[in-house]
């Protein structure tokens, strides 16, 4: 008889008990890639909200300064997203509704992109408001826009691979979808 044959009791190659499970690097390193996207760009939401939470005016002037939304929306959308940007940066930082974040600031961040692409196409001279103050700039100061929609759109790129990839390492999404062993 051979190993693994009926009537054997010996392991053999077919066994699965022989069998060693072999990670990929990839899969080795996605989650730790995950996690990575997962704080920088939660971190930078919190940063971004905190920043403007003690100055709702401010954000409320640095939304209307880009003259793309009507004052009824820049008046909700001003105040509104400091606080919002701090809850959705503390839920990636937790791991808590990973991919939903992810898509969020997907939206977010190309809303972002394509307001400061068109500040700097219309011309406008303003602060992007991105972490505070915004606005109109002072005479003589020169607007940032490659390097606002060079950040934003490293940001968008950390946002997509968060749809795709969410699983990460110290998520809380780990644990509150663990399914029990019964």
């Amino acid at each position: 008889m051979t190993p693994g044959t009926p009537g054997n009791h010996g392991p053999g190659p077919g066994d699965s008990s022989t069998m060693t499970t072999v990670e990929s690097p990839r899969a080795r390193v996605l989650p730790w890639l995950s996690t990575l996207a997962r704080l920088v760009l939660g971190g930078v939401w919190i940063a971004a909200g905190v920043a403007k939470i003690t100055d709702l005016d401010a954000s409320v002037r640095a939304v209307r300064a880009y003259a793309l939304l009507p004052e009824a929306v820049v008046q909700i959308v001003g105040p509104g997203l400091p606080p919002a940007e701090i809850l959705l940066g503390a839920l990636l930082v937790l791991g808590v509704g990973v991919r939903v974040g992810a898509v969020i600031s997907t939206v977010l961040m190309a809303a972002f992109v394509v307001g400061i692409a068109s500040a700097w196409i219309r011309g406008l001279s303003i602060d992007c408001g991105c972490f505070g103050s915004g606005g109109a700039l002072a005479p003589g100061a020169e607007p940032t826009y490659g390097r606002e929609l060079a950040r934003d759109g490293g940001l968008l790129v950390l946002a997509l691979f968060l749809v795709r990839w969410p699983a990460g390492r110290w998520a809380l999404d780990a644990v509150l979808t663990r399914k029990d062993p019964t």
